[in-house]
C-alpha cells in the first residue's frame, strides 16, 4: 500500500470514527439542515453536557468532518463539504465492487441454468 493510498485510508478511517457515535451523527445532521452554528447552538439541540458537546465537535475537527471558524467571543461551526465527499467516494467505489461481483455471481448462475436445462433435456 503506497503512502497515498494509506493517508486516504487513515483519513476515511476518521471519518467513519468519528460518525461511529450517534451524538456526533446528530451535530452532522444538525449542520447539515441548519448549516453554520454557533457552538452553544448546538449544545441547545443535545441533552448532554457543553464538555461533551466540545469533545464531540473536537473528534469532528480533528477528522476534518466539520470546520470552525471564531467570529469575536463565538466559534462557528460548518460541514466539510470534502469530508463527506470522501464518503460518498468511498461508499460509491464499494458499491462498484460490490456491483461487479454480483454481476459475475448471476453470470456464473445463468450458466449453471443452462447446464441444468440441457442436462434435463438428454433425459
Amino acid at each position: 500500500m503506497s503512502s497515498i493510498q494509506r493517508d486516504n485510508a487513515t483519513e476515511t478511517q476518521e471519518l467513519f470514527n468519528a460518525l461511529a457515535e450517534p451524538t456526533r451523527r446528530g451535530i452532522i445532521e444538525l449542520l447539515a439542515t441548519k448549516g453554520q452554528l454557533s457552538a452553544t447552538d448546538i449544545c441547545d439541540n443535545f441533552d448532554v453536557s457543553r464538555p461533551a458537546i466540545s469533545q464531540h465537535l473536537k473528534v469532528l475537527r480533528k477528522a476534518n468532518f466539520v470546520r470552525v471558524e471564531k467570529r469575536a467571543q463565538r466559534r462557528i461551526y460548518q460541514i466539510n463539504r470534502g469530508a463527506m465527499s470522501e464518503l460518498e467516494d468511498w461508499v460509491q467505489k464499494m458499491t462498484k465492487r460490490y456491483d461487479a461481483r454480483y454481476d459475475a455471481l448471476d453470470k456464473i448462475l445463468e450458466a449453471e441454468k443452462k447446464k441444468l436445462a440441457k442436462g434435463g433435456e438428454k433425459k
